[in-house]
């Protein structure tokens, strides 16, 4: 065990801090501050999702941050990106100049983001302790199932994860997210919802993985110690966050 920390020991301490500051917020479960918080992540995320779509327009940021000042008093963040879609087809159909790759970081991780907030405002923090423990607890069933039982590769995008890790993952996580979920739905609707969030959460997974192979990076960056950069820590999150929120206002 003491082999174990000492090996890992900035992911350990990262992972715990990370920890102890989302129950924190969640305690507190304030919206300022959730908007606050959520908003310095995204714009960090969204500095990283630059660098990996090779995006050198730094005047991206000022819309970016502009997206996020107006998610913080609309009443419903998700619809945000909608318009934002229909704003830049506009855009590119009025401005021959403008290209469609400038857009991608509106999609990647701006999306995800304004999910996660629109979660929080119409289903308040049980809605996103659910979507942390159905993430998390995939990662961890993905890892332990994979260590011990992974032989068959899932697939070419990311080598080191195998099928009977994601299946593994995707069950521990549909298990024990179904009880968080019981909190704000009935059981059906929480089985569901943890078994369809738990599985897109391997595919945001796989997203990065794909985005980093393409940039020929092994990380999204550097600022959490041992874990890399804020996309490698959301990435689940950001396709999780969004199929969530469509499953809650349709099922229950």
């Amino acid at each position: 065990m003491m082999e174990i920390f000492e090996n890992n020991r900035e992911r350990i301490i990262t992972g715990f801090a990370l920890l102890g500051a989302v129950l924190l917020i969640g305690i507190i479960d304030n919206f300022f501050l959730m908007w606050l918080v959520l908003g310095l992540v995204y714009i960090i995320a969204f500095k990283e999702a630059l660098e990996l779509f090779k995006i050198e327009d730094e005047s991206l940021y000022l819309y970016a941050i502009g997206v996020w000042l107006l998610a913080g008093i609309y009443p419903h963040a998700s619809d945000i990106f909608l318009l934002m879609v229909v704003a830049y087809a506009g855009a590119i159909a009025y401005n021959k100049d403008l290209e469609w790759k400038n857009f991608l970081p509106f999609i990647y991780p701006t999306a995800g983001m304004l999910f996660i907030l629109g979660l929080y405002g119409s289903y308040g923090v049980l809605s996103l302790l659910w979507l942390l423990v159905l993430v998390a607890m995939t990662d961890v069933g993905a890892y332990v199932f994979g260590k011990n039982f992974g032989k068959t590769q899932f697939c070419e995008t990311s080598p080191n994860k195998t099928l009977e890790g994601v299946f593994g993952g995707v069950a521990v996580a549909t298990l024990s997210g179904m009880f968080v979920g019981l909190l704000l739905t009935n059981f059906l609707t929480a089985l569901i919802i943890s078994f369809l969030v738990a599985s897109s959460s391997i595919f945001g997974d796989l997203y990065e993985s794909y985005l980093k192979r393409a940039a020929d990076v092994k990380d999204s960056g550097d600022i959490l110690p041992g874990h890399g950069g804020i996309l490698d820590r959301i990435d689940g999150y950001l396709f999780a966050s969004i199929v969530m929120l469509v499953l809650l206002r349709g099922l229950t």
